[in-house]
């Protein structure tokens, strides 16, 4: 344990983000110098919080296992170094996890029953920007190669945390991304100002001096095709992500000036690393709705401030959530409660309870303004609130509604892989799909989800690829495909 006292001497502390004024003007990460330096004034004596618990929930919160408590106790010793050793040995990415997680650990936390839970996740980043600086993280390439060959394709978290754990295990791996560059969303789907890509620059260029092989701007399921694929590695792994996104099927939903989150988001992260983005989607002076409260809509809010949008409004179809947490959602499950992302703090409305019901266009074809209704939940069903039609602005409209699993067309045709009852590739107890010898991890099966079991599903489905290609493995399998959070 770390201090025995902690717990009762400290309240939860979190670092101090950039003045609002300052940050909307750029893109960089919202706090001074980084999350993880930013942390360090206080986060020896936020991890002597920790209890250091008997039966410790925040292990069943995170899907990764994380020994949260032996690390919280190493960061309050002064013993970084091995605090990332033991960070490391459940998570290959805390440095994603620890700026993109939303810390299902800490709801999980048993001092949050009656006090603010621990600030796990801050004490996690902490660890893993003090190793980088103190030169910790080091290649870790095998000592002895199996003669075997893996296919990821996908470069997200899922695929990534695969392709590290079997490059280790011993054989030769390569990840396919059809973008141009690796990463995933993790490159053109998260904003700057979440996560600066020289973090996940950093961890692949470790990955490639491990012997990971990556291949970008190759559109597996095109030239190369699935049955080419098969062919030519002993195994594969589909880590493609949940990237069929959910539309909204009314009333002027042609007009211009109505678009996908993904069509926005990766043109904004481009433009905000230097790229030049021919005909790209801006928010400049213009009336952004953006529909769908979640956290991928949180990112359409702060990258639409910093291109200078004349008014945001958020709509969300659910009622506005409560501050704690209700009565039916108890400790230790993750609670629907209001929160407030760094985006949220700089600007735009939110609005709770609300349907969208049609566009508006103006002569040249283009929204101008959307129809809204609120709604009401009537027995069991959002229905309609009679009289509370109205519209509102809207030059440009991003869908932030999530996602409906991965791209039929292509790939998943080609392998003639079997779909679950929601459209995701169906997979067996060891992670493989219908077809012998391919495997599935992340979103791809388990449909949209947190980067936490993204890393997870990874790590597991290359345990089960290592015992196919070697007969046994020693590489630990964190999580099941049927395994879900915990729920009432």
């Amino acid at each position: 344990m770390a201090d025995p006292k902690g717990f009762l001497k400290e309240g939860r502390k979190v670092a101090t983000r950039r003045p609002v004024e300052e940050r909307v003007k750029d893109w960089d990460e919202v706090y001074p110098d980084g999350i993880g330096r930013a942390l360090l004034p206080i986060i020896t004596p936020q991890a002597g919080r920790c209890m250091d618990c008997g039966i410790p929930f925040c292990h069943q919160g995170c899907p990764l296992g994380n020994i949260i408590p032996e690390w919280n106790d190493l960061v309050w010793r002064d013993d970084w170094e091995g605090a990332i050793e033991r960070l490391h040995a459940t998570n290959n990415f805390p440095e994603f996890t620890g700026r993109l997680c939303p810390a299902p650990c800490e709801t999980a936390c048993v001092l949050g029953i009656n006090q603010d839970p621990v600030t796990i996740k801050n004490v996690e980043v902490s660890i893993i920007d003090k190793a980088w600086e103190s030169g910790f993280v080091r290649p870790q390439p095998p000592e002895w190669l199996s003669g075997k060959t893996v296919a990821v394709v996908g470069s997200g978290p899922a695929g990534l945390a695969a392709a590290q754990q079997l490059t280790r295990a011993g054989h030769t791996v390569a990840v396919y991304e059809r973008a141009d560059k690796i990463g995933g969303l993790l490159r053109y789907g998260i904003p700057e100002f979440k996560m600066e890509k020289k973090h996940l620059d950093r961890r692949l260029d470790q990955m490639r001096r491990e012997g990971t092989v990556f291949r970008a701007g190759v559109d597996v399921g095109g030239e190369l095709t699935g049955d080419k694929l098969v062919d030519r590695y002993d195994a594969v792994v589909l880590a493609m992500g949940a990237t069929e996104a959910r539309d909204l099927p009314v009333e002027g939903r042609e007009l211009g000036g109505i678009h996908q989150a993904m069509e926005f988001l990766p043109q904004a992260n481009r433009s905000a690393l230097g790229e030049s983005v021919e005909g790209q989607i801006m928010a400049t002076d213009k009336d952004v709705v953006i529909i769908g409260g979640g956290d991928t809509g949180a990112d359409c809010l702060g990258t639409s401030i910093r291109q200078g949008a004349r008014s945001i409004t958020q709509l969300e179809i659910m009622p506005h959530p409560p501050e704690s947490r209700p009565e039916t959602q108890p400790w230790p499950t993750y609670p629907m409660t209001y929160r407030v992302s760094s985006a949220h703090e700089e600007g735009g409305e939110r609005v709770y309870a609300v349907s969208t019901k049609k566009f508006l266009g103006d002569e040249q074809g283009n929204v101008r303004a959307l129809v809204l209704a609120e709604v009401e939940f009537v027995d069991g069903k959002l229905t309609e609130v009679e009289g509370t039609e109205r519209e509102i602005p809207a030059q440009l409209v991003l869908f932030a509604m999530g996602f409906l699993g991965p791209e039929k067309p292509g790939l998943v045709e080609q392998l003639g892989v079997e779909l679950d009852e929601r459209g995701n590739v169906q997979r067996g107890s060891d992670y493989q799909s219908s077809r012998p010898g391919v495997f599935v991890a992340g979103d791809a099966g388990r449909g949209q989800s947190l980067i936490v079991w993204a890393i997870a599903e990874g790590r597991a489905a290359a345990s089960y690829v290592d015992a196919f290609l070697t007969g046994e493995t020693a590489l630990p399998a964190p999580v099941k495909p049927t395994d879900r959070p915990l729920m009432v």
